[in-house]
């Protein structure tokens, strides 16, 4: 069976004007197992029992087509697409081929506009039209040569209220920034971003898990830094302090209460401040 999205070995079992048919080795030259290579494509000196290297996918018309072009995605593979047409019912990309690759809306993991590189992978859908989709954990490899506390780069594709934001590291290779680990990042974490983080630690399957928070008494000092800076800009008091609902806190300073609490404590030590009833103040 010849199958679309996949390049494959094919021989060419008849010629006519308008280019070669292909059919796999044995199939034989039934219509509904063949595909044509159309005349433009034909490489000289091709002739019937030539054997040919094809990619095969779907012209405007929805017909099997071949090619000897190499497209930038094929099924089961990673690519990052150029993002050339923004429809109402989804947008484009360029793959490397005259038809462009087709991204549903469905399969969007965030909004896209035109001229946005996107990391997606290719499937074929219900009925066999090849279309392009942006949550990619399923063609990520899950065992890599990271170990902890490396610093990797990746590309944020999705952003689960659940779980944390999914990552593609080397655009390769499966990640997970937890939820938690979310809270008090430098920056705000959005789909689509581009990301240095450091591995936390490697799953038993291989799967990294990633932290974007520096490490122990570095990330306590900046939360430091930063609480004193708010205490000020409050006019020298704050109206919660470190055994106040974790929720006030992570709302108020974007800061797990433990984090704030270590925070808190080194202030406490360095005798910058005072703690009263729910309140905390510059000394």
């Amino acid at each position: 069976m010849i199958k679309t999205g996949y390049r494959q070995k094919l021989k060419v079992v008849k010629k006519v004007e308008f280019g070669v048919y292909l059919s796999e080795e044995g199939a034989g030259d039934k219509a509904e197992e063949r595909v044509l290579l159309p005349a433009s494509r034909v490489p000289e000196g091709t002739a019937v029992g030539t054997e040919l290297d094809v990619f095969v996918y779907r012209d405007s018309e929805d017909r099997q087509i071949a090619t000897l072009e190499t497209p930038r995605v094929v099924i089961g593979t990673l690519a990052r697409l150029r993002v050339v047409q923004v429809t109402k019912i989804g947008a484009f990309l360029d793959w490397g081929l005259e038809k462009d690759l087709f991204l549903p809306y469905a399969q969007q993991t965030y909004k896209v506009s035109e001229g946005d590189e996107i990391l997606v992978t290719m499937y074929a859908d219900k009925s066999d039209r090849l279309c392009a989709k942006m949550d990619v954990y399923k063609s990520l490899e899950d065992r890599s040569e990271y170990k902890k506390d490396d610093t990797v780069v990746g590309t944020v594709y999705l952003i689960s209220e659940n779980f944390g934001a999914f990552v593609a590291v080397d655009d390769k290779y499966s990640a997970l920034i937890p939820k938690k680990e979310m809270f008090g990042a430098a920056e705000k974490i959005v789909a689509g971003s581009k990301i240095t983080a450091r591995v936390a630690r490697v799953l038993e399957d291989g799967r990294l898990e990633l932290a974007v928070r520096d490490k122990g008494y570095v990330q306590r000092n900046e939360d430091a830094e930063k609480i004193f800076e708010m205490i000020k800009a409050a006019g020298g008091k704050l109206d919660f302090y470190d055994k106040s609902e974790p929720e006030l806190i992570r709302e108020r300073t974007g800061m797990s209460k433990n984090e704030f609490k270590r925070a808190v404590g080194k202030l406490l030590k360095e005798d910058k401040i005072t703690i009263g009833d729910g309140t905390i103040s510059l000394r």
